[in-house]
């Protein structure tokens, strides 16, 4: 190996060596940023789910600023409109839930919890008595004193949370009108930063990122949209007292593969058994047949023809994204997850491509053509190498 080729392999190696330090940086500040963050993103979201509709209005005439000002008042508009809709709703739900408490208690007082205790013979109901719990207090009073420590200041850090969450929901709408304001002008900047001569393929994966996530986020909000009215208006229809919070929370959840069918069947079973105060099979039933409609639409009718494939990311490869985020970044990490995946998905396919057009995947190893020298023969065929070539 020369001299030259090794220097130039050591300045590529401290090429790659400065990027990856800088990755790890900037994942690290947004590790310590994301409460922060999170109001900027959610804005940054809401500003480019609206873009393509200032567009739209801005080549028909209108200026930006007046665009950017339509667009921002549908959204408030539809945000109004839904508020109006559902917070009644989900009121008399919330009545109906507290008015259902005391039966509850009774339930798994009287059913439940014996029912339990003769399958399984454990003595739940003895941990129950108020004396007991006194007594095991008392015995241990020491770690009791640490769990009301960490309680009470859990409480305290939530309390600090709480108000961090009403001033975030009062930026986001400040942010997200600036950001769309000025969402062209950040594309351009953005677009100057990036080396020239890898302008036109960044350019082309960051087209093809934003059509992936265009049709899997606006897609996936109108599937969640109506698997929420499905599961409410069903669950509601076959007499489930608690059918729309439940229809709702399942919907809504519903952006993780089978996580949203799942708490739905959960919570509509236990609200079942609660309600009927025992074994309904006809409810139950019914229940069950609700959520395979469900997840039947969901699977033939609303994800292929809204969703579509675009996005070619594996059910299993949600879950991890959606919890690795949030495991990592918290709130912040999964709103980012899915995007996150998606632009990933894009790129992995991109090093796919490299790849099997590579030297490494191709071997060194002669290739079979036609020779075009052949006009008589056609079936005159040449092993063409590198540098030899052998008729």
């Amino acid at each position: 190996m020369s001299t030259d080729t090794a220097e130039m392999e050591i300045a590529l190696f401290l090429r790659r060596l400065k990027w990856v330090v800088l990755t790890a940086f900037g994942l690290w500040v947004t590790w310590l940023l994301a409460p922060v963050l999170t109001p900027f993103v959610v804005a940054l979201m809401l500003a480019w789910l609206g873009d393509p509709l200032v567009d739209r209005l801005e080549a028909s005439g209108r200026s930006r600023n007046t665009a950017v000002v339509l667009v921002f008042v549908l959204m408030i508009l539809l945000l109004a409109l839904a508020l109006l809709i559902l917070v009644p709703l989900i009121q008399r739900q919330i009545i109906t839930l507290v008015a259902a408490l005391p039966q509850g208690q009774e339930w798994l007082m009287s059913t439940a919890i014996p029912w339990i205790e003769q399958k399984t013979g454990l003595e739940i109901m003895a941990w129950l008595d108020p004396g007991r719990l006194f007594d095991w207090v008392r015995s241990h009073w020491q770690q009791a004193g640490g769990v009301a420590t960490t309680f009470f200041g859990y409480v305290s850090r939530s309390g600090f949370a709480m108000v961090a969450w009403v001033i975030n929901l009062a930026l986001l709408p400040i942010l997200a009108y600036y950001f769309l304001r000025d969402w062209d002008k950040l594309v351009e900047r953005v677009a100057s930063l990036i080396p020239r001569n890898h302008i036109e393929v960044v350019s082309r994966l960051a087209r093809e990122s934003n059509d992936v996530l265009g049709a899997f986020i606006r897609g996936q909000i109108v599937v969640m949209i109506a698997l929420g009215i499905v599961y409410a208006a069903g669950l509601s229809l076959v007499g489930l007292n608690l059918g729309l919070l439940i229809g709702l929370v399942a919907g809504l959840i519903s952006f993780i593969p089978y996580l949203g069918a799942t708490t739905g069947v959960v919570l509509a079973v236990l609200a079942a058994l609660v309600q009927s105060q025992g074994f309904d099979l006809q409810l139950l039933i019914m229940v069950g047949v609700v959520f395979t409609v469900g997840q039947l639409l969901e699977s033939y009718v609303l994800t292929p023809r809204i969703v579509g494939d675009k996005i070619g990311l594996h059910p299993v490869a949600v879950i991890f994204a959606v919890m690795a985020g949030g495991q990592l970044f918290g709130f912040l990490g999964m709103l980012l997850a899915l995007p996150a995946a998606a632009v990933i998905n894009v790129l992995l396919r991109y090093a796919h491509q490299r790849y099997r057009q590579s030297e490494l995947y191709a071997g060194h190893g002669p290739t079979i053509v036609l020779d075009p020298r052949s006009i008589d023969v056609p079936a005159d065929l040449s092993i063409v190498s590198k540098d030899v070539e052998i008729k």
